[in-house]
């Protein structure tokens, strides 16, 4: 796991040198003719890196995107309506298939079909129209990683096609350097206090609540910790009863429209007595772990979970568990 994490980089850079030419020529598509309904296919971690993307298409472009419920096709025969409709596949394997089934479905009634994975020749690669490679290399570790950061910079690059922005596609030629820096920073500090925790509320909001919700799934797959993602937002409401002394709370705040609330909310819990880790840029008051920024700050989500892994690989290991072999979890997954 640690060594995928690692690894991050070097697969970023490697999949930003591919598929320029088919990058553009979606986002092409997308201008001239613009979905009426666009849809993200996806589960557990290829799920966050979907709530990222359509948290960017929402903010960025203005157009609702709705994560579709697995079941719907596969199970309850949704004759779900194709016309003008752009559905986004994420998955390492590509063989769930609760993934497969929809996409065909999609493809077969006259959508656009797009797939973001990892494997070649699999499943759902074969149903979707177009199809992005993660360029993430073999991934054996049973906790997703290198996938998820790759999945994560896909959607960024299909937003910055569709919306034709320089800068954005600047950002993130810059941000193979940018991962490097956030792979050194010290987290230690989370170890720490999280050696001996057995429930845990991860906090982002916006662009970076995707990538709460893959470190709550982390703090369970790795460490055993019952660990929840929220929104600083909704954690204020029935959640904030759970928070007594000592409640450990991990806030991720990055730069952006949500920092200073979520700073606030930071300073806030630890009044009520929570154990509070603040991860934000260096120089933040309060702040014990660091974050790198990227050259766009829609990007600096991504350097958080770069600077995340390590943390929770080392933590398993401090917790006395095998981050590589975690108890009940094979790698692919195939639900229906």
């Amino acid at each position: 796991m640690r060594a995928e994490a690692l690894s991050a980089p070097a697969v970023v850079a490697r999949q930003l040198a591919a598929d320029q030419n088919a990058y553009a020529a979606l986002g092409e598509a997308l201008r001239a003719q613009p979905p009426t309904a666009l849809l993200t296919v996806a589960r557990g971690s290829s799920d966050h890196a979907a709530h990222y993307l359509a948290y960017l298409v929402m903010a960025r472009l203005g157009r609702l995107v709705t994560s579709l419920p697995m079941s719907l096709v596969t199970l309850y025969q949704s004759k779900i309506q194709c016309e003008g409709l752009v559905s986004f596949a994420f998955s390492q394997s590509g063989q769930s298939p609760d993934l497969v089934a929809p996409t065909q479905f999609f493809h077969d009634g006259g959508a656009r079909t797009v797939a973001f994975v990892n494997a070649d020749g699999s499943p759902l690669a074969a149903a979707a129209e177009h199809v992005f490679g993660l360029h993430a290399g073999p991934e054996t570790s049973v906790a997703a990683t290198k996938s998820y950061i790759a999945q994560l910079v896909a959607g960024a690059r299909v937003v910055a096609a569709w919306q034709g922005d320089e800068d954005l596609q600047a950002a993130l030629q810059q941000l193979p350097a940018a991962l490097e820096v956030a792979a050194q920073q010290d987290w230690s500090a989370a170890v720490d206090v999280l050696k001996d925790a057995d429930r845990l509320f991860v906090i982002g909001r916006g662009t970076g609540l995707a990538v709460a919700m893959e470190a709550a799934l982390k703090f369970k797959e790795t460490c055993g910790i019952q660990a929840e993602a929220f929104s600083g937002a909704e954690v204020k409401h029935g959640p904030m009863a759970l928070v007594d002394e000592g409640y450990p709370m991990l806030v991720f705040a990055p730069r952006g429209p949500a920092q200073a609330g979520l700073i606030a909310l930071a300073e806030e819990m630890r009044g009520r007595g929570a154990r509070v880790l603040l991860a934000a840029p260096a120089g933040t008051p309060g702040a014990e772990l660091p974050l790198a920024c990227t050259g766009n700050e829609d990007l600096d989500p991504i350097a958080v979970v770069q600077s995340f892994y390590p943390m929770v690989e080392a933590l398993a290991r401090a917790r006395g568990r095998n981050p590589d072999a975690p108890p009940h979890l094979a790698k692919v997954t195939k639900t229906n």
